[in-house]
């Protein structure tokens, strides 16, 4: 008997079912059309998930469609493999991004503990050719001050005659490209402009870590490791702003589950080794993560500091209540009976499709949404939680929630690299370069060009 998350309907219109919700899409790669079999040939092709990608017809063009069925294995072989050839001309400094989320995965696939799974994926990336291995919390740090800030300047410049709350997170690429190419106004307008981590990343490597190795932009070719395939897209909208201009910030992006085929297929000796950082010699001494149960946690950062920063109230621990549903949670700050503060975490689409519904009728009372394309969180992402059949593995996602719960957590305004960074790469924390590097402008709504029907 097939579970619910096993459902496969076809929908090429922009208004889904909950039962549509799980349907897929598969992305032929043009190696697979050809008949090509190259090492690993037995990772499937990439399929994008309505539960991580809230995109349809509307969203993906033909010309996405065939740059996403490209970020496989196929494609990072391919760079390691030129890299082995004797025209150093074309070689390519391989750099990997891993998202703290995918550790987890790794550490309950391999029955080890976070630090030693990273180390191992680290050693293995390393035996095949990597040169360089980062943790995107970094990149996260950015995206959630940013985010801080943003809020509490909206939360004072708001009136009924110009709303700018709620703020809606932008960190999720399904939520936002949904949000963008179907939804438009009035919701883009609610978009927090910080950046995604993973666009951060891409700057800190491209931008930041090339002109600290003396490398130009296009020397380097930047993977990113993610719990869904939701990021694939996300890759091809990346603009880095840097000398050579135009440059994507990442090239390629892996799921956890295509790293874990790999090195499940892999006869290589692997030695561990330390997470590398983007400040030369120094090592990651140790995993953090953020304050969120399941991701990177923007609510409980964005409302401590709010709390703090707008009615000079310490919160400690963080209360959810949950709704609706388990994946509908609200927390709100109370003095003297009135609430000052009313902050909602939706994840999943029925849950979003709730929100918006509120939103355009000017019925909603939060003041800021935490917004996740995936039910249960970045944790479920279909890269990394799924079984061979497509359903969701329940008992590995349990397991690598008790994981993630037990990293321990690390404030972004306590990171000293972070600052660093503010200063020596951004010429402060309020310059005209932090807008450039670390926010974004949104679309409205409209077909790109050449856009096809997708079959979900």
């Amino acid at each position: 008997m097939k579970c619910e998350h096993c459902t496969r309907k076809e929908c090429s219109k922009k208004t889904k079912t909950d039962d549509q919700e799980n349907a897929s899409v598969d992305v032929p790669s043009p190696a697979h059309e050809n008949g090509e079999k190259g090492e690993f040939h037995k990772l499937a092709d990439a399929k994008i998930f309505l539960s991580d990608c809230l995109a349809c017809d509307s969203c993906v063009s033909a010309e996405e469609g065939v740059q996403v069925s490209q970020q496989n294995a196929k494609d990072f072989f391919r760079v390691l493999n030129l890299n082995k050839k004797c025209d150093t001309s074309k070689h390519k400094v391989l750099a990997v991004s891993v998202c703290p989320q995918s550790l987890p995965y790794f550490a309950a696939k391999f029955s080890l503990s976070v630090t030693d799974a990273s180390r191992r994926l680290c050693g293995f990336l390393k035996s095949l050719g990597v040169q360089y291995v980062f943790d995107t919390t970094i990149a996260a740090d950015f995206s959630i001050l940013e985010s801080q800030k943003e809020f509490v300047r909206r939360f004072r410049q708001h009136s009924e005659e110009e709303p700018t709350l709620p703020m809606l997170t932008s960190a999720c690429p399904g939520w936002v490209r949904y949000a963008e190419r179907v939804l438009g106004h009035p919701v883009t307008p609610h978009l927090c402009t910080a950046k995604s981590p993973q666009q951060i990343m891409g700057s800190l490597v491209k931008d930041y870590f090339a002109r600290r190795q003396n490398l130009s932009p296009d020397k380097i070719f930047h993977v990113i490791v993610a719990p869904c395939y939701d990021k694939k897209l996300e890759a091809l909208q990346e603009d880095v702003l840097t000398a050579s201009r135009g440059s994507r910030g990442t090239d390629c992006v892996l799921t956890s589950g295509e790293i874990t085929q790999m090195m499940e297929q892999s006869d290589l000796s692997v030695r561990d080794a330390a997470l590398d950082t983007l400040f030369g010699d120094v090592k990651e001494e140790e995993v953090r993560r953020h304050d969120g149960a399941s991701s990177d946690g923007y609510l409980a950062h964005i409302f401590r500091h709010a709390a703090k920063e707008l009615f000079n109230e310490d919160v400690g621990e963080v209360t959810y209540r949950a709704l609706r549903n388990r994946d509908f949670q609200e927390v709100t700050l109370e003095k003297s009976g009135e609430v000052l503060l009313r902050f909602a975490a939706a994840y999943g689409f029925r849950n979003i499709q709730n929100v918006v519904l509120k939103l355009k009728k000017g019925k909603f009372p939060y003041h800021f949404v935490e917004v996740l394309a995936c039910a249960g969180g970045c944790l479920n992402g279909r890269g990394q939680a799924q079984t061979e059949d497509g359903c969701v593995d329940k008992a590995l996602l349990q397991k690598m929630k008790g994981i993630y719960t037990d990293i321990p957590v690390r404030l972004p305004e306590t990171s000293a690299h972070v600052q660093e960074l503010y200063q020596e790469w951004l010429d402060g924390t309020d310059s005209t370069r932090v807008q450039e590097a670390l926010h974004t402008a949104y679309q409205g709504p409209g077909h790109p060009a050449n856009s096809r029907d997708i079959k979900w």
